[in-house]
């Protein structure tokens, strides 16, 4: 499975209370568990700089991990930057 990491940064119309991105957060899931069946979570991080969020996903499908990417923009009202990344030591291997 190929590995892909999903930075995301909410817009600040998204809530307009902080507890509101509980309720945001879970409609994004739950979305995107429904629609992306081959996308699997690996782990989610808050950041405090660039991006908000980092997610970390693994999916055969590119097309999926695509969608999962849409989900975020269209119902987490945030922006996203999709990069796919390769373990340290297969890329090392690939030297």
């Amino acid at each position: 499975m190929a590995t892909y990491i999903i930075l995301s940064r909410v817009s600040v119309q998204a809530f307009t209370d902080p507890k509101g991105l509980k309720e945001l957060a879970a409609k994004v899931g739950e979305k995107i568990r429904s629609e992306c069946p081959g996308v699997t979570w690996k782990e989610s991080f808050a950041t405090k700089g660039r991006f908000d969020v980092v997610d970390i996903v693994e999916s055969d499908d590119p097309e999926q991990v695509n969608k999962a990417a849409l989900i975020i923009r269209a119902y987490g009202r945030s922006t996203t930057e999709t990069l796919p990344a390769t373990p340290w030591k297969e890329f090392l291997g690939m030297l």
